[in-house]
Formats: C-alpha cells, sequence, structure tokens
C-alpha cells in the first residue's frame, strides 16, 4: 500500500514540473530521480510509466524520459445523432428490448469520491486481498514453460480438475470450462439455453448484474419471491407453468442480496420442479469462498446432486481475491456442454494462459488455505461489526436474516418512518441513497435488485469494501445523519 501512495505522489510532483521543461526536452534521470525524492527505482519506473500511458511523458530505452510534443487539435466533433433513429430501428422488432441498463452493475464497481465510506462495493478492500499471494503466483505463472502461449480452448486442464474437485459430485474435468469471471460465464449461459424473447426465471429480488444479462441478450426476467429459506418451490413451479420458460437462474448458496441459504428440504424439489418442465437450473455459486467464521459446514453446490444434466454450475475465483482476478468456471453434464463451449470460443476465445497458470500456482500455494481463513475470520468481524452499528444507530430499520457467508446486509426500510411515508418505496430509496452520499457513505439502493415492483424498500449494505471495523462504525453514524435528514426528527 505504501509503494501504490509513493507512485501517486510521484506522479503529481512530476506532473506539476513539467512545464519547466521544453517538448522534447530530457527529464532527470531515474538515479537522479530516487536520489532527489528518497524512493525506489521501481516507484520511479511505474511513476514514469503513468506519465507516458497519459500522454506526457516518451520514454527511449537507453536514453531516458522526455517531455511529449503537445498532440494536434482535436478535430471538429462529427454529427453522431443519426444513431438515435439507427439503434431505435434496428430493435423495432424485438419482443423484448435489448437496450442495456448497466445503472445497477455500476452502484458496486464505480469507486465512491474520496473521503467516502464504501457500503456499496462488491469486492473486497485491498487489504483483504492476497496481493503478495497472487503476485508471487504471477511471477512464477510467467516462468512456467509454454506461459504464454496458446492454452486449450476449454481452459487448463489442471485448472478445469481443481474446479470440478471444488464442485463435486459426478462432475469431472471434462465437463468443466474456464472462463474470464463469473458475470461472462453467466452471459455464456444465458445465451447457450434460451433464445432472445423467451423468459428466464430469476429470484426475486436478484443480482442487477443478471439481469442486466437477461435483458442485453433478449431475455424477459420473471421473477420468483425468495424467503429465508430461499427460493419458494410453489411458486417456481407456478412460474414454470404460467411461463413456459425453460431456465431459472438462482443462488443458492448466500443469495445476492438477501444472504439466504437454500434449505435442505428445497434442494431436490427445486431440481424436481425443474426436470419435469424440461428446464436448466443456472446455479451462481459465487461466494462459496466467502464463508464466515462461524458458519459451520457447507451445503455441496446444486450440481454435485445432479445426475440428469438440469444444472450448469457457475462459480469464480474472483470474489475471494481480486475484480482483476478473473477466473472462474462453467460446468455442465450432457449435450448442452458443446453448446456452452461452442459459445465460449466464439466470444472469447479463451482466457488468457498466463492467468490460468497464477490461478494454479495461487491455489496451490500454502498461501491459499491462509488466506481464505483470514478472509472468513474478518468477514464474520465484520459483518458482526456492522450487525451490532446498525441495530444500536438504526433501530427503526428492519434486519431480518444476518448471513454467515458473504460480504453484505439487506436491511429493510421501516414504513412511515418520521410519521410520512413520502421517504419510503424506490422514490424513498433514492432520497436516502442521495442523502447518505452527502452524509459521506455510499449505499445501494434496493430497487434494481428486483425485476418487477418490489414488496417493500431495501437498500445494500457492503461489509467486505471498508478499510476495517473503525470505518463500519463511522459509515454507519453519516447514515443515520442521512436517515435523519430524510425521515425528520
Amino acid at each position: 500500500m505504501q509503494e501504490r501512495s509513493s507512485v501517486a505522489d510521484l506522479v503529481t510532483v512530476l506532473r506539476r514540473e513539467l512545464d519547466r521543461y521544453s517538448p522534447g526536452g530530457k527529464l532527470p534521470s531515474s538515479r537522479a530521480l530516487v536520489d532527489r525524492f528518497r524512493v525506489s527505482p521501481v516507484t520511479v519506473s511505474r511513476a514514469l510509466a503513468q506519465l507516458a500511458a497519459e500522454g506526457l511523458v516518451v520514454t527511449r530505452p537507453g536514453a531516458g524520459a522526455f517531455r511529449a510534443r503537445p498532440r494536434p487539435s482535436a478535430a471538429p466533433a462529427g454529427d453522431t445523432s443519426w444513431q438515435e433513429v439507427a439503434l431505435s430501428a434496428d430493435g423495432a422488432a424485438d419482443l423484448v428490448p435489448r437496450s442495456v441498463d448497466a445503472s445497477g452493475v455500476l452502484v458496486s464497481l464505480a469507486a465512491p469520491p474520496s473521503g467516502v465510506v464504501e457500503f456499496n462495493g462488491g469486492y473486497l478492500h485491498p487489504s483483504l486481498q492476497p496481493e503478495r499471494a497472487m503476485a508471487a503466483a504471477l511471477a512464477r505463472a510467467g516462468r512456467r514453460p509454454g506461459a504464454w502461449g496458446r492454452p486449450p480452448m476449454e481452459g487448463l486442464p489442471e485448472l478445469r480438475e481443481w474446479f470440478a474437485r471444488g464442485i463435486g459430485g459426478a462432475i469431472t474435468a471434462a465437463e468443466v470450462l474456464i472462463t474470464a469471471g463469473g458475470q461472462s460465464a453467466l452471459a455464456t449461459a444465458l445465451r447457450a439455453l434460451a433464445p432472445p424473447g423467451a423468459p428466464v426465471l430469476v429470484e426475486s429480488p436478484t443480482y442487477p448484474g443478471m439481469l442486466a444479462i437477461a435483458r442485453a441478450a433478449g431475455l424477459r426476467p420473471v421473477p420468483v419471491p425468495v424467503d429465508a429459506d430461499g427460493v419458494r418451490p410453489a411458486l417456481l413451479a407456478d412460474a414454470f407453468r404460467a411461463t413456459g420458460a425453460r431456465v431459472f437462474v438462482c443462488q443458492p448458496l448466500f443469495q445476492n442480496p438477501t444472504g439466504a441459504v437454500l434449505a435442505p428440504e428445497r434442494r431436490g424439489e427445486v431440481l424436481r420442479i425443474a426436470r419435469a418442465a424440461g428446464a436448466f437450473v443456472v446455479e451462481d455459486d459465487f461466494v462459496r469462498r466467502l464463508v464466515h467464521e462461524d458458519a459451520g459446514p457447507l451445503p455441496a453446490p446444486l450440481a454435485a446432486d445432479d445426475p440428469d444434466g438440469v444444472v450448469v454450475h457457475v462459480c469464480s475465483l474472483t470474489k475471494a481475491t481480486s475484480p482483476s482476478f478473473r477466473v472462474s468456471a462453467l460446468a455442465a453434464h450432457g449435450p448442452v456442454l458443446e453448446r456452452l463451449r461452442a459459445i465460449q470460443i466464439v466470444d472469447t476465445f479463451f482466457v488468457p494462459r498466463p492467468l490460468q497458470e497464477a490461478a494454479l500456482e495461487l491455489v496451490g500455494s500454502p498461501a491459499w488455505p491462509r488466506h481464505l481463513r483470514a478472509v472468513s475470520a474478518e468477514l464474520k468481524a465484520r459483518r458482526d461489526a456492522m450487525t451490532s452499528a446498525l441495530r444500536l444507530k438504526l433501530p427503526e430499520i428492519s434486519l431480518a436474516h444476518v448471513p454467515s457467508g458473504g460480504y453484505h446486509l439487506w436491511p429493510r426500510l421501516p414504513e412511515g418512518a418520521g410519521g410520512t411515508s413520502r421517504a419510503f418505496g424506490s422514490g424513498g430509496e433514492s432520497a436516502l441513497t442521495s442523502a447518505a452520499l452527502r452524509a459521506g457513505v455510499a449505499i445501494t439502493p434496493g430497487r434494481p435488485y428486483f425485476s418487477a415492483e418490489p414488496p417493500a424498500a431495501h437498500f445494500r449494505l457492503s461489509f467486505a469494501a471498508v478499510a476495517n471495523v473503525g470505518e463500519i462504525a463511522e459509515g454507519v453514524r453519516r447514515l443515520r445523519t442521512a436517515c435523519q435528514e430524510v425521515w425528520g426528527g
């Protein structure tokens, strides 16, 4: 972390000093910069590389760094208004509009302004990421024979075998495809299993990124409500009968956003209902490696109990490592595997081999189980800190379920708090989200998690993207300030 800060500081200083040099003028040598700013040669090299990427500096091997010459004036902007007509006309015959609304996804991807507590993040804070282990794994991977060659289209056999063992049951390495992150795997699965215009059953509420994938593919998401024990089988059966859908997407373990775990008695029922409907179940097993210290034994993936090929399974290393460590697996039995494979190859060819080799190095190292144990303990501590702070500072909100895995809570806003109902519903969520940002804390409104009208107003709070439990306490204090602004009192 200190090295990263030093690079940013040096870039800021050098950027200010560039005006001292004429275009093409030579900057001080790397050794001179090391001596002057008392930083490492690596810091200087990274700072100059960033300035070069910004087009401010040109580096010449053996000669040094030079101030870049001014860029020519930009050409006048063209008239792109014709595209509105073209894009609209192109989709006029679509049964389901294929325009993409990424706003629900961007909430958890975009970094908040400096000084804002990040309760909307979808990934581990850098202090929780195994940065040293990943760097070491990548360095070792780069030295492996053939590491920079073309990998097998389906992925490295050893990595496919590792994922197959983790899924369990009858899944073999031959039934696993390596993909570039869970989002990519879900997109491949939906494209393979449902034609444009078809309905696809989804949990309600569910991950906004999955809803965006479905709509971008021209599919029609149909909600099936979940409760504390996961999706409700009777309503799932009703939805299959009413829509004729052939796909159901679910997160049976620590569901996003509710944190629910599919109850043991419902697991077989869900598979039986899907099989009777001639439908596939897409299982998004996204946070199995983010279990909390007090969780106890986890249920196996649905795919492990599925000899008939009903389940298409998606799992990933990304959530437990880094947003940039995009290595995941897509597993399936039967003829559908070839369709998944064909779409995967057409879309992306293959996952870069160095990244696959680094994944193998990482999960095979002693650092990997140590990292998972440390994250497990830290997530429990953060969950408990956030839960306690909410119940102390915001007793008005309802926190019906506290999960033992994952990285977020799903509070429900009270009805008519502060003597007014204006603060609630989707408008109330927006008002609270805006007030929270003014107070210095970023939260995620609940509306984007529903494909139909929500039964109540919610918001999602992540405890993984913040620096520590102290920041959680400060974030909840700021959230209380925002609630007072919106609710009054």
